[in-house]
């Protein structure tokens, strides 16, 4: 797993289909929801008429977390969902998300930061399981 100072990523050895399944279940198996997804390759031809390789935003909430952060910091919600993506380039399939430990330091709120690693902790596994074939 490759992190920078915003994600957490690997790339698969599975094709584009089967790696979403595989993040879906391992967000499931973490406790997380999907509660929205975007397919990017499809609105971009739809609306630029631009073709791409497949490209999937999954808006994805852990429900017990998202209550104990909106209620250190209310405006949080601009933050939330926690997004993983999975997209092919260049013939390889990728599956990447966010740094919630990152993201939530901008943030500024001391409380938030146990509450981040511990989403941290949860997606990096997320990622690292996403990759096995």
């Amino acid at each position: 797993m490759l992190a920078t100072d915003y994600t957490l990523s690997t790339t698969t050895e599975l094709g584009f289909t089967d790696a979403v399944e595989r993040v879906r279940a391992e967000l499931k198996n973490e406790g997380f929801g999907v509660l929205c997804d975007i397919d990017v390759q499809a609105t971009l031809e739809e609306k630029l008429g631009v073709e791409g390789e497949p490209y999937l935003i999954l808006g994805a909430c852990n429900p017990p977390y998202a209550h104990r952060a909106l209620e250190a910091e209310p405006e949080l919600g601009v933050l939330l969902p926690c997004n993983v993506v999975v997209y092919r380039r260049d013939g390889r399939t990728h599956v990447a998300a966010i740094d919630a430990a990152h993201m939530l330091s901008l943030v500024g709120n001391d409380r938030l930061e146990p509450i981040a690693a511990e989403i941290r902790e949860k997606l990096a596994r997320v990622v690292e399981r996403s990759a096995r074939a």
